[in-house]
């Protein structure tokens, strides 16, 4: 779940998206056509899908994951991003809102580079066997540390997890909120930075994106 490019100035957020992306006539209208629903908010921005497409090309991914698929946004962004021979796994449980996805996938020629497991996530996950080289985590937020955990024993060395929305909309900073998901969020970043088995960076992209650099 994320939004524009940060909290940037209107115009200035404008300008990022007309000269600092380059998005297919595809996408676009997969991102049209997710706005026009109510979780539209979910999707990811053009932005951060365009840097999602630079770091799998930068340390040539050919396996990939994603856990939290929606509408299938960021999962067609990986997917025109990899070589030929390239698949992206798919993790999702709603059969409605991934048929969204199965369509676009397919205008974009890139169907047969993806594959869509619906079940729960962490039933998907358990039976995959690694090394993927890239993992990207967008999904419900009290099991963040279940599904970086299982992703970073099937990510190889020198692999990069990409974590969604760890700025919670501000929320992190809010004493007050003791929501599960913003209480979810704020532990799971504690626990990263501690973590050294892993490089991090907490970007202020979208709605946070935190990478993790397996070592």
């Amino acid at each position: 779940m994320a939004r524009g490019p940060g909290d940037l100035p209107k115009s200035l957020a404008a300008y990022v998206l007309a000269v600092g992306v380059r998005e297919t006539a595809v996408q676009r209208r997969l991102r049209a056509a997710t706005r026009r629903i109510p979780s539209g908010s979910m999707q990811i921005g053009p932005d951060q899908a365009a840097f999602l497409q630079v770091l799998v090309r930068a340390i040539g991914a050919r396996r990939c994951l994603e856990i939290g698929t929606f509408t299938g946004y960021s999962a067609l962004a990986v997917a025109l991003a990899l070589p030929p021979g390239g698949r992206i796994v798919c993790c999702d449980v709603s059969e409605e809102w991934t048929s969204v996805a199965r369509k676009y996938w397919a205008q974009a020629s890139v169907a047969g580079k993806i594959q869509l497991r619906l079940a729960p996530a962490l039933d998907t996950l358990k039976k995959l066997k690694g090394p993927f080289d890239f993992a990207f985590i967008d999904a419900d937020k009290a099991n963040y540390r279940n599904y970086f955990e299982r992703c970073l024993q099937l990510v190889r060395r020198g692999g990069l997890i990409a974590v969604d929305n760890t700025l919670w909309h501000g929320r992190v900073l809010d004493r007050r909120d003791r929501s599960d998901d913003t209480r979810a969020i704020r532990a799971f970043n504690r626990r990263l930075r501690r973590d050294r088995r892993v490089e991090i960076a907490l970007l202020p992209i979208g709605d946070g994106l935190t990478l993790a650099l397996k070592r």
